[in-house]
């Protein structure tokens, strides 16, 4: 009963995609209505220069998003694992809260901030004729905002299974602190790191709520995406999405099997 319930479950959740992925590949012009086989309408999705140019916006985005948050993300993680006592707990509970608050409370709280600083910012650089404004940087400092906590989690976590003594015995040797995180500790983290930057990578590129407030000219793929549904859902459609779930399924299994990896070799 209960390896059926659990199968019931899979179908529920994945069905609806499966039908995405399926229709896509329809000959005819109407989403739901299968006239044949035929890979046209994935052509047509990416020879659409609008399309293209949201992707790139998109990979832009997520590049620089993940980048940011492995970097900042493993340095919050290293300096919360020398933390002690109630100063430790408090700051683990704004970690875990930064990844639980709502995807739209970040982004009405990100909007809100950047009009206010906008708002006493661009009076003074009006004699230089610059004017900040919404966009693509808008939307990387708001993703980095939750995805710091993401690969803080994955990196603390490999943190405490790390093996103390090898630091230890590395000190125990003169290597300099320097020289003791370059060969010995970076080397250790260095999975959940790549995990955490496909994580971070995979979580930017398929955004939509927090990009949707903070994007202002600039339009990702997803933005993109809702924008043409409101017209209508069409096989071109259908093609861009599943080539948007197969990028997500394929970097959360790299970031998976990474983990993994860096788990049997740290036992080893």
């Amino acid at each position: 009963m209960l390896r059926a319930y659990a199968i019931c479950i899979y179908i529920f959740l994945y069905l609806p995609i499966s039908l995405i992925v399926f229709f896509s590949f329809n000959a005819g012009k109407y989403a739901m209505s299968w006239e044949g086989f035929s890979v046209y309408w994935y052509g047509k999705a990416f020879s659409n220069p609008l399309i293209m140019e949201a992707l790139r916006t998109s990979v832009i985005i997520a590049l620089s998003t993940a980048v940011l948050s492995a970097i900042i993300g493993t340095l919050t993680a290293l300096g919360l694992e020398r933390l002690k006592g109630w100063l430790r707990v408090t700051f683990d509970a704004l970690i875990y809260v930064a990844i639980m608050v709502p995807g739209i409370v970040i982004g009405i709280s990100t909007l809100i901030a950047f009009v206010s600083v906008f708002d006493l910012v661009n009076p003074s650089l009006a004699g230089l004729g610059i004017k900040l404004q919404m966009g693509t940087w808008a939307v990387i400092a708001a993703h980095v905002l939750f995805n710091i906590a993401v690969v803080a989690l994955l990196v603390r976590a490999r943190l405490q299974g790390m093996d103390r003594s090898l630091v230890d015995a590395s000190e125990d040797l003169y290597a300099t602190p320097l020289g003791t995180f370059r060969q010995v500790v970076l080397p250790l983290l260095a999975p959940s790191i790549l995990a955490g930057f496909l994580l971070a990578f995979t979580f930017s590129f398929e955004d939509f709520i927090i990009a949707y407030f903070v994007s202002g000219p600039d339009t990702t793929l997803p933005i993109y995406i809702f924008s043409s549904i409101r017209r209508g859902v069409t096989p071109e459609i259908n093609a861009v999405g599943s080539v948007v779930l197969l990028t997500s399924f394929v970097l959360l299994i790299i970031a998976q099997a990474v983990l993994r990896r860096g788990e049997r070799t740290s036992r080893e």
